[in-house]
């Protein structure tokens, strides 16, 4: 099979995987069937929306995105029981919610919107604004008590990241 061909049938090969194991998990059977229709939309739907992935990011290191990924799932179970923690047995008085400005490194639109959609799916933070020229991100923290310690972990442990991932 060409390369050509194969880049027809295939245009997003990281899409089509994906959609064969969220197809698997969402029918929640492995038989022979459930795989081979799977394929079939692995196919279909990314040839379908060829046309709407002209300029797709380029992801350099594969293998840096699944880690992140696996981090970041990670990241939110963790949250969601410090918040849970929060919620049940900090007082009103006693939380310090605060308004956090991350300086971006990253320019590429993918992984500013990668990571504002990290931080707005781990709970007790949320991404609320985006600076008109890119290069800050405006985040709220449910409880931070020194905001400068809650940039600097969301700037080392995911913007390091995702900059090595796009960029």
């Amino acid at each position: 099979m060409s390369m050509r061909l194969t880049r027809k049938l295939l245009p997003h090969p990281l899409l089509s995987a994906l959609l064969v194991l969220v197809w698997c998990l969402l029918i929640n059977d492995l038989s022979l069937g459930t795989v081979v229709f799977g394929a079939l939309l692995g196919i279909v739907i990314p040839m379908a929306t060829r046309a709407f992935w002209p300029d797709r990011p380029k992801i350099g290191r594969p293998a840096r995105l699944v880690s992140y990924l696996l981090m970041v799932i990670w990241d939110i179970m963790v949250a969601n029981v410090q918040v849970a923690m929060i919620v049940l047995f900090k007082r009103n008085e006693d939380m310090a919610p605060n308004w956090v400005v991350i300086p971006l490194e990253i320019r590429t639109p993918e992984a500013i919107a990668m990571l504002a959609g990290t931080i707005t799916l781990t709970p007790g933070t949320v991404s609320a604004d985006l600076s008109a020229d890119g290069h800050a991100l405006l985040v709220h923290a449910l409880d931070a008590p020194d905001p400068e310690a809650v940039r600097d972990d969301i700037k080392t442990r995911y913007e390091r990241r995702l900059k090595e991932i796009f960029e």
